[in-house]
């Protein structure tokens, strides 16, 4: 199987193959504190930094009656603490320099700084208080509802949002993983002082926090403040007995008719892997393998994709993406499609058609010009000290460690086209699949037409 193949590589052999740049970057430094708070960094030269706190809850850990609470702390963080209020906060924030945001995922929700490198100790303090110390005061939480309901209705306005929203939905029916991040607008107007406290002292606690800093920082310092400003954390608490719903994969459709929109948006998707499981990386040099494609791309019908290359000969549509999310246990892999009204059963049988395709007929060359775009893909996406943080307090959350680029370098030179068919059989071939669509979708195919093209007659 792949995954010794790669540990092999990993291991020694093979990686001198690899150039300086890739195989003398950077370590990454792991430590604990002593109530249970993990602290990764990167060092790196330069004057600024990213200090952030990666917190292993979302979304998927809320129920149904608090869904909304994760994103609703993450508006009410930056409202005041018991030391600072809201002006005094923002006031600091803007005399260093620096940049304070944060985000809520369905499985995370993170807060950061960017920052010089001498305040990074006043970083780590900012964020210790905000997440430690927030006053979650009522007439805040009234004002924040306002806003909140406004986003609400910003991000219905965004068709890829609400798409994949809705797939998630109906994809893991009735469970953690099928709620909005924002929660129902029921739940925004009637979430309580009482229920946030209950969302904070039942999830943040020691060991589900990560602090992961990347740039000018010093792993000794960083984890003496950590020690510092989030040393009386509790361990376990509440979080130890809360277990989130499984994900249970359901094969169901969510269509929504409106005919007076120009064009239908669509994702299909099937049941995908984990982040821990074998099939995790085979499934990435798939999605590179698919690609994407947007008739405004000046590549037309040059593309190295067959996929897209047939979306612009037929010109079956706007665009197209291919998506692979990972999640704790489950995931989702598909096509997110733009395409006019009479177009969509072209544009299905072609997506079907390239992505049965890979359980069959896929090539020895396209896999190898899939894994050296999905290597170079991943090298772009650490062209930040922000986004290295990001790689660092992810990769802490769900695997346990940073894997080095070396080492990613090696797990995906380890797949061979056998692999990718495997996988693709495994996930694609006769397969159940979950649909989500929006727009003037009278000719789109229903669900059993699709599921039959799920897999080929082969005589």
């Amino acid at each position: 199987m792949f995954v010794r193949r790669a540990s092999k590589i990993v291991a020694g052999r093979g990686l001198s193959t690899y150039p300086a740049f890739i195989t003398n970057a950077p370590v990454t430094e792991l430590s604990k504190t002593k109530n249970g708070v993990r602290v990764a960094s990167e060092t790196a030269h330069g004057e600024t930094a990213t200090v952030g706190v990666w917190i292993d809850a979302g979304s998927r850990y809320e129920t149904a009656k608090n869904n909304g609470a994760a994103h609703f702390l993450e508006h009410m963080a930056f409202k005041g603490t018991k030391n600072r209020t809201q002006q005094q906060l923002e006031l600091e924030i803007e005399n260093m320099g620096a940049h304070l945001n944060a985000y809520t995922s369905r499985e995370q929700t993170v807060y950061y700084a960017k920052v010089f490198k001498n305040d990074v100790p006043k970083a780590v303090e900012i964020l210790a208080d905000i997440l430690q110390n927030s006053t979650l005061d009522e007439g805040a939480i009234n004002r924040e509802r306002d806003v909140i309901l406004r986003e609400s209705v910003e991000v219905n306005k965004q068709y890829e949002e609400v798409i994949l929203d809705e797939l998630h939905s109906t994809a893991f029916l009735g469970t953690g993983l099928g709620r909005t991040i924002l929660g129902p607008d029921e739940n925004i107007k009637n979430l309580t002082k009482a229920d946030l406290q209950d969302y904070t002292k039942t999830h943040y606690t020691a060991d589900r926090f990560v602090i992961a800093a990347a740039g000018a920082v010093d792993h000794k310092q960083l984890t003496e403040l950590t020690e510092k400003h989030f040393g009386g954390l509790v361990t376990g608490s509440g979080a130890a007995n809360f277990k989130p719903e499984p994900a249970q994969f359901t094969g169901s459709d969510k269509r929504i008719r409106y005919d007076s929109m120009g064009e239908a948006h669509v994702a299909l998707a099937f049941q995908g892997a984990s982040w821990t499981s074998e099939y995790a990386y085979p499934l990435m040099v798939m999605q590179t393998l698919l690609g994407s494609w947007d008739r405004s791309s000046a590549a037309g019908r040059n593309v190295s994709s067959r996929f897209a290359a047939n979306f612009a000969d037929h010109e079956l549509g706007h665009s197209f993406t291919t998506f692979n999310t990972s999640y704790k246990d489950t995931g989702l892999f598909g096509v997110y499609l733009v395409a006019p009204d009479n177009k969509l059963d072209d544009a299905m049988w072609y997506t079907l058609d390239n992505m049965v395709r890979l359980c069959h007929n896929v090539t020895d060359q396209e896999v190898e010009r899939a894994k050296t775009q999905l290597k170079a893909s991943m090298l772009m996406q650490l062209d930040s000290f922000s986004n290295v943080a990001e790689d660092i307090g992810r990769q802490v959350l769900t695997y346990g460690r940073r894997m080095s680029s070396a080492e990613t370098f090696a797990r995906i030179d380890a797949i061979t086209t056998d692999d990718i068919k495997r996988t693709a059989n495994k996930v694609i071939n006769d397969e159940d699949h979950a649909l989500a669509a929006i727009g003037p979708i009278f000719e789109l195919p229903d669900y059993n037409w699709i599921r039959r093209r799920s897999y080929w007659h082969r005589y």
